[in-house]
């Protein structure tokens, strides 16, 4: 499958969309903003995973079946229940290439910030406290930083299918927001 880049022309609009990347990268930022420019509906996965208490709700594969199947969505391309389920549905893959160092910037940002906040995630579910980033093996900032590499390597498969969708590589923020003001604005 082509591999575009930032300034790169759409082969068609995309109506089904799948922004991948590392926690703390963007994509549900950018989701959200990708969905309200071609005016479809966007699904956050983590809303539709995480039941209260963390606990991952029992309907989440079904959710996602159900929106999937439908015309026009823009989602995280996150959870290896339902990856293959959305790719098949996808027309168009952006890929949040950014470095560790980039994502750990902005994730420990955001982490820091939602937890002094208390900022309620999804179903009451907030930050755990700071200190277990030392404790927790799987604490979301050491958990990112672990699995960096998988992204690309997910991306390389499907850029090896002959039936996959094309994919966006957007390395920066500067190139998400010529990507949005250019390509998708275009298109």
């Amino acid at each position: 499958m082509p591999l575009f880049g930032a300034t790169d022309p759409l082969p068609t609009r995309p109506r089904r969309v799948l922004v991948t990347g590392n926690a703390g990268s963007g994509k549900s930022t950018l989701s959200a903003a990708l969905a309200t420019r071609l005016g479809v509906p966007y699904h956050e996965l983590d809303a539709l995973h995480h039941g209260p208490n963390w606990v991952p709700r029992p309907e989440f594969a079904a959710d996602v079946a159900a929106f999937a199947a439908t015309d026009a969505w823009v989602c995280e391309w996150q959870y290896g229940a339902v990856r293959p389920l959305l790719l098949a549905r996808a027309d168009l893959l952006v890929w949040l290439d950014l470095t560790r160092r980039q994502v750990a910037r902005q994730l420990v940002a955001r982490t820091v910030v939602r937890r002094l906040r208390r900022t309620e995630l999804w179903n009451g579910n907030v930050e755990p406290p700071l200190w277990t980033v030392v404790t927790d093996r799987d604490h979301l900032l050491r958990w990112a930083w672990r699995v960096h590499p998988k992204t690309g390597m997910r991306v390389r498969k499907v850029l090896a299918m002959p039936d996959g969708p094309p994919v966006v590589r957007l390395r920066n923020r500067r190139e998400v927001a010529a990507w949005l003001e250019g390509p998708v604005a275009a298109g």
